[in-house]
């Protein structure tokens, strides 16, 4: 895998107040390159939500009321976001979630594409019992010590999943058969179904 060859592409990770459908209270986009991650470069947000933090979600992430009472709320940060991501490709894990999460707040954004590292997991390692974050991290042991945070925040496991993101990489020949075990249907990117030969 010749990563130098790579799109510009940022591993991302949202986290929610746990509301339905869910409000933003942290973003992080991990910028891949050279076939690591570059936190030197990366973004990461801590937002106030228009709602308040469930108790669950908070349980979860850490991210509590108190705690973000003092962050910017979406609308000042949105332009940065957006920015700082433009029409690269994205990577997540079960990227459904964030992409559709992400869209809804930048409605004028669209990557380029979407790789998904949980479908990757499953065309990658075929005989594995599961394939969360969790289970795929045990399975490929990456170095997680420079990682910020810890699991559950964004800035965590958008590091975490672009360890994972270059592990499996590293079974492909081109970024094209990566695109092709990686981007669910529906996403951008998607390859074109090969249309069926006609007669004529």
């Amino acid at each position: 895998m010749n990563f130098a060859a790579w799109p510009t592409l940022f591993v991302v990770d949202v986290e929610g107040n746990g509301a339905n459908p869910p409000d933003l209270v942290e973003v992080a986009a991990l910028p891949v390159r050279d076939g690591g991650p570059d936190t030197s470069t990366a973004g990461a947000w801590l937002i106030r939500p228009p709602r308040p933090v469930t108790s669950r979600a908070a349980g979860i992430h850490g991210l509590t009321n108190g705690l973000l009472a003092q962050s910017p709320r979406w609308g000042e940060i949105a332009e940065q976001v957006h920015g700082l991501l433009g029409t690269a490709w994205i990577c997540a894990h079960n990227a459904h979630t964030d992409y559709r999460v992400l869209k809804a707040h930048l409605p004028n954004w669209e990557p380029t594409g979407v790789l998904d590292t949980l479908r990757l997991g499953k065309a990658t390692y075929k005989d594995l019992s599961g394939y969360s974050l969790d289970a795929l991290i045990k399975h490929t042991a990456p170095d997680l010590t420079a990682a910020p945070a810890q699991r559950h925040r964004a800035t965590y496991d958008a590091y975490a999943t672009a360890q994972l993101l270059i592990a499996m990489a590293r079974h492909y020949d081109t970024w094209d058969q990566l695109v092709a075990a990686a981007v669910p249907r529906g996403l951008p990117g998607a390859p074109e179904p090969e249309e069926d030969p006609t007669l004529w």
